[in-house]
């Protein structure tokens, strides 16, 4: 049995390898941030990248479906009234692990490195919106009566 839904798994699988590998190097990087520290900046600033990506795209396909459909940043970036449960509980459930173990670590080794991975969460609302932009049900636009 598969339980990553389609259409849009491998955006689903991407949030939770990137969740498991950030919440590993976090923890890692908590026990020593001098010594090792470098692979969870790597990993953070990589996800954080990825996640900056992964907006731009959805904006732009938001952008495109906005033509013909009514689209809000609500629906768009946290899937409200436009996306599944299953798909929302495994995106913003990657998401909202993200933020915990991110502000956990920070605030466990606050000025170091690990505070690095607070900007990880970007990358499961990026996800989201990226799912959302091309998988998500939005109203029809209402026709244009000026013209």
């Amino acid at each position: 049995m598969n339980v990553i839904p389609e259409p849009g798994g491998e955006l689903i699988r991407a949030g939770w390898i990137g969740t498991l590998v950030f919440t590993v190097t976090a923890v890692i990087a908590t026990v020593d941030p001098d010594a090792l520290g470098w692979p969870g900046i790597i990993v953070s600033l990589v996800l954080f990248a990825a996640g900056a990506i992964a907006m731009l795209m959805a904006f732009f396909a938001a952008v495109e479906r906005s033509r013909t459909q009514t689209i809000a940043v609500g629906g768009l970036y946290f899937g409200a009234g436009s996306t599944p449960r299953i798909i929302r509980w495994h995106l913003l459930g990657a998401t909202a692990i993200q933020l915990l173990v991110g502000m956990t670590t920070a605030s466990i080794r606050p000025f170091t490195v690990v505070a690095f991975g607070t900007l990880v969460p970007i990358f499961g609302l990026g996800l989201m919106g990226l799912w959302t932009a091309r998988h998500g049900q939005f109203p029809e636009r209402e026709p244009d009566r000026k013209r």
